[in-house]
């Protein structure tokens, strides 16, 4: 549970465990492996009889930059990969609406594209001052079908999800938390330790009204979300395959890819 050698670390602090994205020289981009435990930890986690609470954070400077781009370049000539990752990116969403422990998010640095759909299906997102949102979907070709239309127009207004999700801007955290987009600003040498004592305040609670409490808000999130989750999975699916999404994260891929020669080489 505690491998540090895996993409994606559980470690406990009594009865809180601690969700740590785990690929810090990556910016915690999400590799295909990533994106399957993502898919699986929710369910190990419920059944840790143990845990009243969780938070999700980053290892590193990053709580996660969104796909990893080599991953997300081979979507557009592999169906089979489009249909897994459509799969997987239901499978997170549902499993985090109907997860029954508080989840709190620790938004450490840059939350972008399904990083920024990480934080927001936490059930209270804390974000460090120097942090920020993006979900850039739209800008790289694609439709925002891992949370970005389940999640934003239930968390803010709906003009203030198309703004951002039509233009992929950044937020950063004081502007989410005056749209509601995340609970509130915290120092970032003070994160973690606010976070864990959050998680400790909601693990404290009467455990059975807690549960039950986030279990009816989890019935208004899906029949809310339920039709806009499916369109946007099966429309991020097409647009995976479309030469305008090949177009642009070739040429991202490729800019990372030089960006990454020159700091080896400096």
């Amino acid at each position: 549970m505690g491998d540090e050698s895996s993409v994606l670390t559980v470690t406990a602090d009594g009865d809180v465990r601690i969700v740590t994205l785990n690929r810090p020289d990556q910016l915690n981009g999400v590799s295909e492996e990533l994106h399957r435990r993502l898919a699986e930890v929710w369910r190990e986690l419920a059944a840790d009889d143990a845990a009243r609470a969780v938070v999700l954070t980053g290892a590193g400077r990053a709580f996660s930059a969104g796909g990893d781009f080599g991953h997300l370049l081979r979507h557009h000539s592999d169906p089979a990969l489009r249909d897994r990752s459509i799969r997987l990116d239901r499978a997170i969403q549902t499993e985090m609406i109907r997860f029954p422990l508080p989840v709190v998010a620790a938004v450490n640095g840059p939350a972008v594209g399904l990083g920024c759909s990480l934080a927001l299906g936490c059930d209270l997102v804390l974000m460090a001052d120097d942090a920020y949102l993006a979900d850039p979907h739209v800008s790289v070709g694609l439709v925002a079908g891992d949370g970005g239309v389940t999640l934003w127009p239930l968390l803010t207004s709906l003009l203030r999800a198309k703004e951002y999700l039509f233009t992929g801007d950044r937020i950063p955290a004081a502007k989410a938390v005056e749209l509601g987009l995340a609970n509130r600003l915290v120092p970032a040498a003070e994160l973690e330790r606010e976070a864990l004592t959050l998680a400790h305040r909601l693990a404290s609670q009467p455990a059975q009204a807690l549960r039950a409490t986030k279990a009816a808000l989890a019935v208004v999130v899906e029949q809310v979300s339920r039709g806009g989750m499916e369109a946007a999975l099966m429309a991020e699916q097409s647009t995976m395959a479309s030469p305008e999404y090949l177009q642009i994260v070739s040429k991202l891929a490729s800019g990372a890819k030089s960006r990454a020669s020159e700091t080896q080489e400096a």
